[in-house]
């Protein structure tokens, strides 16, 4: 096997990093390289599961973080001890309710889009990454160049900086060298380009229906211009680009609809060969149904190596997962020589990150007060008031004091109920009188001054789509259909997924905030009391191409 490509962009390894990786490289054993094609994800704390993990000795891991950072480095600690080479420690840094549990509370990228003020996404992303290596991640899955150009994507919505590919541009640039600056691996994805199909591929592949022309106008000049940027690693994601597959040859069939994952086409042709990209591929989560739905799993498994991956990312039955590329390491599915390849390119990206040389863990640097404060503030220019056309803003407790909020809560995908929003009590502190809603109270303009709607969804996994449920939503199937902003001041509050004009085009003053963390919260009250002033600028069209949206 050769290792000078690890000499050149994006490893860019020194003599001596390089001589740790051949060294690394010669002392593992066969079943120790199949073990480092793994990244798994840990998500409690059982003793038992943790032990049966660190036996495997996987080469990286996915940690579900707590509260308690010294645990968790604790937990880090223990399967590096066990392991033949230090291991990536990954997370999706992606901030708002994706930040670190014991670190500084931060925009989400969709916010920081809003605000589009490249500095600031620099200063924030410099934080995650500095607190992230602090608590021992050395790997990120963002930036996301996912363009948000299909509306009733809820998988993209809030993770991805909006649908202008020079905005994308701009901050995603500015994460990634942030992040790659202060120790931690960037990863540009969903390979090859999610946002124009809006479906989630946690439950289906998804296909980029794009021309090649327009995808080299979009995705391309986004990944073209990552890879000049020096990223780490890609994400191939359970994503189809069949006008690729389709110009290489007409007659493929369904192979033309073949996830990335699995797609020595998308993987080896374009990103490696065409695009140039020398670092690692790291394929989506191996457990979504975007490449369950393809194939059997004890066939794709051994396929998303052979197919141009170099790490398989989760998996629950790890060890059957190694006996199945066992199995195709016999039968000729899969060769050495590609498990030696990929296996080269991780320890690559480990020394480029610096794990050959020693760690120190500094948890004094997570959530320091500065940091805590610039984040604060710089939530509070994201709010942003898309329409106001009956000019009921600024809110006023002595002409709208009596308020009834009608919400669903805060849906988040890792919570198993809705959360409580904290608005009524800030309203209620600010001197209003809140009715929280339920399906016996009537829109009564002799009972309530103002209609206050609070949507809390974020980009949610395995949820195909994001709408109003207004059934749901009011449990009356008459109030359903009511819309009592004729009669009663109404105002529409959207925390999160900025398209909710699509189910209510005509509600006359209606706010995007991108992110449900109490901060933003505190920021949309205030700017409603006119002691804030609203951010102006949409990072997607709230409007969802309606015309009569914007009146």
């Amino acid at each position: 096997m050769t290792f000078e490509h690890l000499s050149r962009a994006p490893f860019n390894l020194d003599a001596a990093a390089l001589a740790w990786v051949k060294q690394r490289f010669a002392a593992l054993t066969p079943d120790e390289k199949i073990s480092q094609l793994f990244n798994l994800r840990s998500q409690g704390n059982d003793p038992a599961e943790l032990e049966r993990q660190r036996r495997f000795k996987p080469g990286g891991l996915t940690l579900h973080f707590t509260p308690d950072a010294a645990g968790s480095s604790d937990v880090i600690a223990s399967f590096n001890a066990a392991a033949p080479v230090p291991i990536l420690v990954s997370a999706d840094l992606e901030g708002s309710r994706m930040s670190l549990p014991f670190g500084t509370e931060v925009p989400n990228p969709l916010a920081l889009a809003a605000i589009d003020d490249v500095e600031a996404t620099q200063r924030i992303s410099t934080i995650m990454a500095r607190e992230a290596r602090a608590a021992g991640i050395n790997w990120s899955f963002t930036p996301v160049l996912d363009i948000n150009a299909a509306f009733r994507s809820a998988i993209v919505a809030t993770r991805g900086y909006g649908s202008d590919v020079a905005t994308i541009e701009r901050h995603a640039m500015a994460q990634l060298s942030a992040f790659q600056a202060n120790g931690v691996a960037a990863t540009l994805k969903h390979w090859p380009g999610e946002g124009y199909d809006d479906r989630d591929q946690h439950l289906v592949t998804t296909i980029n229906p794009l021309s090649m022309a327009d995808w080299e106008a979009t995705f391309g000049r986004l990944y073209r211009k990552g890879i000049a940027e020096g990223a780490l690693s890609v994400m191939a994601g359970h994503i189809a680009l069949p006008s690729f597959v389709l110009a290489e040859d007409p007659d493929a069939g369904v192979e033309a609809y073949r996830p990335a994952s699995v797609s020595k086409r998308l993987n080896i042709d374009l990103l490696r060969n065409r695009l140039g990209f020398n670092g690692l591929i790291v394929s989506d989560a191996t457990s979504m149904a975007g490449l369950g739905s393809w194939a059997k799993r004890r066939d794709f498994v051994p396929e998303v190596i052979s197919s141009g991956c170099d790490v398989l990312l989760f998996s629950d039955k790890f060890e059957q997962d190694a006996l199945w590329l066992k199995e195709a390491l016999a039968d000729g599915r899969l060769s050495w020589a590609r498990v030696d390849e990929a296996v080269i390119r991780q320890l690559g990206l480990k020394a480029a990150v610096g794990l050959h040389q020693p760690q120190v863990v500094d948890l004094s640097v997570i959530g320091t007060p500065e940091d805590r404060a610039y984040a604060t503030a710089l939530t509070r220019r994201a709010p942003t008031l898309v329409k106001d056309v009956n000019a009921t803003l600024p809110l006023d407790p002595t002409k709208h004091r009596r308020v009834l909020f009608i919400s669903p809560g805060i849906v988040f995908p890792f919570t198993p109920r809705p959360l409580d929003f904290a608005i009524p009590d800030m309203l209620r502190d600010a001197g209003f009188e809140v009715t929280n809603y339920d399906a016996s109270i009537s829109f009564d303009a002799e009972k309530f001054d103002l209609v206050l709607y609070a949507f809390g969804d974020e980009t949610l996994l395995t949820r195909n789509h994001i709408f109003i449920d207004w059934l749901r939503l009011t449990g009356n199937f008459g109030r359903a259909m009511q819309r009592p902003w004729h009669d009663i001041p109404t105002v529409m509050l959207s925390f999160g997924f900025p398209y909710h004009l699509y189910d209510a085009p005509r509600v006359p003053t209606y706010i995007n905030a991108y992110s449900t963390t109490e901060p933003m919260q505190r920021a949309v009250v205030d700017a409603l009391l006119g002691n804030l002033k609203w951010n102006r600028n949409n990072p997607v069209d709230p409007f969802c191409g309606l015309g009569d949206a914007r009146y």
